[in-house]
């Protein structure tokens, strides 16, 4: 007994919700698409489990975080799949996969046969067990990974209110869950296996400004060792953390984010694997042409640094399931996927994003004593490749993501401090007078002819006198703007 669709789609997180919604747009038919998830909901936005979910005073609960509304889209509820003739196969893990066959086996026993396969399994949270430390089975002990996760974790804060919580990872996960333990009026300690939080992309000076806040708000930290075990009470919850330095901190809750691990399991010896995901070209197709992989489990080539890559966040998994689905339906109108690595979160008041690789020579700038606006640049080889800013607005994160792109020369590094964000300012800016710079004056005056036979084709004398005359001053203007710049330069 079976089922043959057209596409199928292995993984229910964040990529399937925004790869189902690019497949309506790109005209899929009724019954051609299934999704098949182990989790009993529809695809939902996984970083509103550590934000709005976990506040005491009105908590977000589904429907409201389905995808795609982390895009601003549409919020695809149960009902929205049903409409679009899109199975939901819920509650239902996939026992294994047959590549070459095109099928695959549920753990009901159904045998479910495809045309295209995209692999959207995401990754899972490593267990404390892994380093051999026992008990994350305890009630208090969480993990947030997942809806259950997050009810698990909500109800457990409820029962530690003003009591002490212990978070173990300074990670996404980490600080993220930790500001919000403060907001429930919970007793923070952060331990850190590093010597700073977020060490995997913050610099020493971003991370210390980021842990003065935390400490403010009451929040202890804890650097350079780890957990090794825990202490118990008759009911198996966890009463302390014993840590690798000697300290021993009371605990009511314990919080865990130590990394995660792709789930490709179905998958070895199948695919290619490399850098512990999937290997996929430029359209997102893995080693077997019907198959693809999109989210936390692709490895995929960066063309801007010319490598490969696999990338943990939120921001890539939208992107790349558009550009699989994209080059499923649409294979001769889809170009390479030419992805700039991008990284964000939010927690108390703060808000920022990075765009680029944080590699090279750093240069911090901004306000970081008044806490406003501030980033930092990385500069590799004599050229801009990595930008980070705190505190700014949708035209200014726009820019810097621009210009990270463009990857600007770089010739005073005290000259960059000193710019700060007005370099990638007029970086984009430039860019955009070269543009135009470079549009032949034939290729002008061809334009202008164009609308001016339009216009006289299609409207009266006098309109046609007004048309003609914008079109002549903005003609002039920029001449005079081009030759301006020529004679600067000369």
């Amino acid at each position: 007994m079976g089922r043959a669709f057209v596409y199928v789609i292995v993984g229910g997180g964040v990529a399937a919700g925004y790869a189902a919604l690019e497949f309506t747009r790109k005209g899929v038919s009724d019954g051609e698409l299934c999704i098949i998830s182990d989790e009993p909901v529809a695809p939902y936005e996984r970083p509103a489990l550590s934000k709005g979910f976990l506040l005491p005073e009105d908590p977000t609960r589904l429907p409201s975080f389905h995808t795609c509304v982390g895009a601003n889209d549409e919020i695809l509820t149960p009902k929205w799949y049903k409409e679009h003739g899109i199975e939901l196969v819920l509650g239902t893990r996939v026992k294994s996969v047959d590549a070459r066959r095109l099928t695959l086996v549920t753990s009901t026993g159904e045998t479910i046969t495809y045309n295209f396969l995209i692999i959207a399994t995401g990754a899972r949270a490593l267990k404390l067990e892994e380093f051999g430390v026992e008990g994350s089975d305890a009630e208090n002990v969480c993990y947030l990974r997942d809806l259950s996760d997050a009810d698990r974790l909500a109800t457990a804060i409820q029962s530690s209110s003003n009591g002490n919580a212990v978070v173990i990872g300074g990670g996404y996960i980490g600080m993220e869950c930790a500001a919000s333990l403060v907001i429930n009026k919970i007793n923070v300690t952060m331990v850190l296996a590093g010597a700073h939080c977020m060490a995997r992309l913050f610099t020493p000076k971003i991370a210390t400004f980021y842990e003065d806040y935390y400490m403010g708000k009451g929040v202890k930290f804890i650097k350079g060792t780890v957990l090794t075990s825990f202490e118990f009470d008759s009911d198996k919850k966890v009463t302390a953390v014993n840590l690798k330095d000697g300290n021993q901190l009371p605990a009511d809750l314990v919080v865990v984010g130590i990394g995660i691990r792709p789930n490709i399991s179905l998958f070895e010896g199948q695919l290619i694997i490399e850098k512990g995901g999937i290997k996929v070209n430029s359209q997102m197709q893995s080693s077997e042409s019907s198959v693809y992989a999109i989210g936390d489990v692709a490895t995929f080539p960066v063309k801007l640094y010319g490598e490969m890559r696999r990338l943990e966040h939120v921001d890539f998994a939208r992107k790349s399931a558009r550009h699989a689905v994209s080059a499923i339906m649409e294979p001769e109108k889809t170009g390479e996927f030419d992805y700039l690595p991008c990284f964000y979160s939010r927690f108390f008041a703060f808000s920022w994003q990075f765009y680029g690789d944080h590699v090279g020579e750093v240069v911090h700038f901004g306000e970081y004593e008044d806490g406003k606006v501030f980033g930092a640049y990385w500069v590799k080889e004599g050229h801009l490749v990595g930008c980070f800013l705190e505190g700014g607005t949708k035209e200014q994160y726009e820019t810097i993501s621009k210009a990270t792109q463009l990857k600007p020369a770089v010739t005073d590094m005290e000259e960059l401090e000193r710019e700060g964000l007005g370099f990638t300012q007029t970086v984009v800016s430039q860019q955009v007078v070269t543009e135009v710079k470079d549009v032949p004056s034939s290729e002008i005056v061809r334009q202008t002819s164009r609308v001016v036979s339009l216009v006289t084709v299609e409207k009266p004398l006098h309109v046609w006198h007004a048309v003609t005359g914008v079109v002549v001053a903005a003609s002039v203007t920029a001449f005079a703007f081009w030759y301006g710049r020529r004679r600067r330069r000369w």
